[in-house]
């Protein structure tokens, strides 16, 4: 795994539907994120902020809330992001909404391109994000990313990468899944996307789940994860705009993160919807934090 880490803040709340997204990077630095990854020998670059429109917080337009303004945002996280993959860092995005995941994986999907790496993408989330203008209730963006990657969304971000769609379905896999709409619920069948909803988790465990969205990970393989704070249940992590009950509870999302670790195959982060104005005494950043450090290599075992 690559020991130069850098931290990007997108401080924007642009595709939810509520509002403090837009202060999650500077909670993640108040819960000590710089200090716990260099604890972990790693050498942390903190690029400070990206900046962008701010929210109208106006009401859709043809199936989307501030089409423009996501675009803008998502245009500033790829050119960062794509900037630190191309110096030989490893990115990690401080969201921000998970709009902005469109941005950080069409910037990594771009670097595999360019250096003949497998990308393999985990999305750690309660939603499959995988909604269109037509199939989403509310037209916020934050419920699309999936599907714009996928090459299912309006121009301006299905084209960010260079290439329409910038990565198949058959590279992602979604876990700790359990609120999906109708419509995107067949959508995500007919798309054939891999998902580890909760029921599988508590049928099969997590580490099965983990097994299996890890098979085939090897030395060529280039390994993102997006981290929506929502995949953990709400009892550990109240921040997040979008709660919903009968998540990952801590000890199966510290195995998630050990088993991603344990393949040394991670190569860029987004941390995303962490929502401090409904946190309690910011606890659910420091859950995060912790479970970044783990994913970095803390083990909570004495294993050699």
């Amino acid at each position: 795994m690559n020991h130069k880490v850098s931290l990007i803040g997108a401080p924007t709340d642009i595709g939810a539907g509520s509002r403090g997204a837009s202060m999650g990077p500077e909670a993640l630095r108040v819960a000590r994120i710089a200090s716990v990854l260099t604890q972990q020998g790693l050498e942390v670059r903190d690029k400070g902020n990206l900046s962008g429109p701010n929210n109208p917080w106006l009401p859709p337009v043809n199936g989307y809330r501030h089409l423009g303004e996501v675009t803008a945002w998502n245009q500033a996280v790829h050119d960062a992001v794509h900037a630190e993959l191309a110096d030989g860092r490893l990115p990690i995005v401080l969201g921000g909404d998970h709009c902005l995941g469109i941005g950080s994986i069409s910037a990594v999907a771009r670097h595999c391109r360019e250096t003949g790496k497998k990308l393999r993408v985990l999305w750690l989330d309660a939603h499959a994000d995988f909604n269109t203008h037509v199939l989403t209730p509310s037209g916020n963006i934050h419920g699309m990313p999936v599907a714009c990657l996928c090459g299912h969304g309006p121009q301006e971000l299905i084209g960010l990468s260079g290439q329409v769609p910038a990565i198949s379905p058959k590279w992602v896999r979604q876990i700790g899944i359990r609120s999906v709409d109708e419509g995107e619920k067949r959508f995500v069948h007919e798309m054939d996307l891999d998902v580890f909803d909760m029921r599988y988790i508590d049928e099969m465990g997590m580490r099965a789940a983990m097994e299996l969205a890890l098979a085939l990970v090897d030395v060529n393989t280039h390994l993102h994860v997006s981290f929506d704070v929502d995949f953990l249940d709400p009892d550990i992590a109240p921040g997040v705009g979008t709660t919903v009950r009968g998540g990952p509870n801590y000890r199966e999302a510290q195995l998630c993160m050990e088993m991603i670790a344990d393949t040394g195959r991670l190569a860029s982060l987004d941390v995303m919807e962490l929502n401090p104005a409904l946190d309690e005494r910011n606890r659910t950043a420091e859950v995060a934090v912790d479970l970044i450090e783990s994913l970095f290599g803390k083990s909570t075992l004495m294993r050699k």
